[in-house]
């Protein structure tokens, strides 16, 4: 079976193969709660060594999870002047961009990469694609910034395998986007589906396309176009936090009362096959069986041991706050109670290295959400300049304080009210002169 990368290479186009890619299937895994070399592992219960999974926290996921809810929640604004504000609701409307939009930050949190796709449909209605890493392929791009690029999807027909590959490329100063099926055996191209276009001449010199990834250096591959995982110099760290919570849930498997069974007393002499057999489960922990008593007496004892659940408590937060440090979180993050993980809610510092890094993240995903606007419009015929993007700063701790500041500048005429409401309304300058005017208007 050829890859999607076979087939684009095959074409001639010179695809992005790093180090990095290597790396998105074990980030997978570990988003996906289980990685069978670390999680499967065998334990010897005194007759044989039984195979056993390892219980687990899966805080890639929540890591990923609580990136994307900080950095695009229904708080978020994004909107440009109100000529264009509606149309461009509706297209976020259309596509469930909130929804979709906070997925894709998840996943390029935990993958390294993601990426939005704007196209129109047949009906004429601008569609986002929302891409994850696996499925995007650079073929061009400079200091990291990538020009041109393929995105691939896997689909099922006729019980047949097929990719759908997009190719982004310029042509004379104008993007084009390139439609193929292929089929995934032999990686011949099909036809294409009724409708679709082998070449779409887009006619805009943007790209309809946009590379998100975690604001962090890439350390796999320094040239690379990919993004690495929030968490991919945390494995050790999300290692040690299913090391200890086993080691906690075991403490409660096995600090039950065990029956120790000299090995003649859990046998059979003889099976009906010839062989000998023990009387009780293998993978039953109640009992175990040991060679016999020291006196060469046959007796069975009890085992009682006590359960260090505080102890395990507090690894387990010492493990929480070491994974929250190397996902750019600070410490105090996360912490484990009455068996469960909570996220910290209460405001944050604007010097703690969470807002630090929330800063940073927000750096490329305003760039992306700004340049995604721009093709919108440029899909709808619309020349965008102005684009807005408001994220949500209501867990910064010093955002009271500042805006009562911005009252007593009101006060004294170092700022305006227009200037205000711009600022802590998100509205548009023509919206605040609007609402200034109006007879009722008050500062909160």
């Amino acid at each position: 079976m050829k890859t999607i990368q076979e087939y684009l290479s095959d074409k001639g186009y010179n695809v992005a193969s790093d180090e990095t890619t290597s790396h998105i299937d074990e980030w997978m895994n570990w988003y996906e709660g289980y990685v069978k070399d670390f999680h499967h592992y065998t334990v010897y219960n005194g007759i044989e060594s039984v195979g056993k999974d390892r219980y687990a926290l899966g805080m890639a996921k929540t890591v990923a999870e609580d990136w994307a809810n900080l950095l695009l929640n229904e708080k978020v604004k994004i909107y440009t002047g109100k000529d264009f504000d509606k149309q461009l609701q509706e297209v976020f409307e259309y596509n469930n961009f909130r929804v979709k939009g906070n997925q894709l930050i998840e996943l390029a949190f935990a993958l390294g990469t993601g990426a939005f796709v704007e196209y129109k449909d047949a009906d004429g209605k601008v569609v986002i694609d929302f891409i994850r890493a696996g499925m995007i392929y650079p073929l061009s791009w400079d200091n990291g910034y990538v020009n041109e690029c393929a995105f691939g999807s896997v689909r099922e027909r006729d019980g047949k395998k097929q990719y759908y590959i997009q190719i982004h490329k310029m042509q004379n100063k104008k993007y084009i986007i390139e439609n193929h099926l292929v089929n995934a055996d032999s990686g011949t191209d099909i036809e294409l589906d009724k409708g679709m276009l082998d070449v779409v001449p887009t006619g805009i010199s943007i790209p309809l396309f946009q590379i998100i990834t975690p604001n962090i250096v890439n350390n796999i591959d320094l040239d690379s176009p990919y993004g690495i995982s929030v968490y991919a110099n945390g494995v050790d760290q999300l290692k040690g936090c299913d090391l200890v919570f086993d080691s906690y849930m075991n403490e409660f498997e096995l600090g039950k009362r065990k029956i120790m069974v000299p090995l003649s007393m859990a046998k059979i002499q003889m099976g009906t096959d010839g062989v000998t057999k023990p009387v009780f489960d293998k993978n039953d922990s109640t009992f175990y069986a040991i060679p016999g008593d020291r006196d060469g007496n046959l007796k069975i004892d009890t085992y009682d041991p006590q359960i260090r659940a505080e102890d395990h408590d507090k690894g387990i937060n010492k493990a929480l706050d070491l994974l929250s440090f190397k996902c750019g979180m600070g410490t105090g993050r996360y912490k484990f109670e009455n068996g469960n993980v909570k996220t910290a809610t209460e405001v944050i510092s604007d010097k703690s290295e969470l807002y630090q890094s929330l800063k940073k993240h927000e750096i490329v995903l305003d760039s992306a959400f700004k340049s995604m606007v721009k093709a919108i419009g440029q899909l709808l015929g619309k020349e965008i300049k102005d684009v807005n993007i408001d994220f949500d700063d209501s867990i910064i701790e010093d955002k009271q304080s500042e805006r009562q500041t911005d009252k007593g500048d009101i006060a004294i005429g170092a700022m305006t009210l227009l200037e205000y409401r711009m600022k802590w309304y998100g509205e548009t300058e023509e919206e605040a002169a609007k609402n200034i005017n109006e007879p009722a208007e008050m500062i909160p």
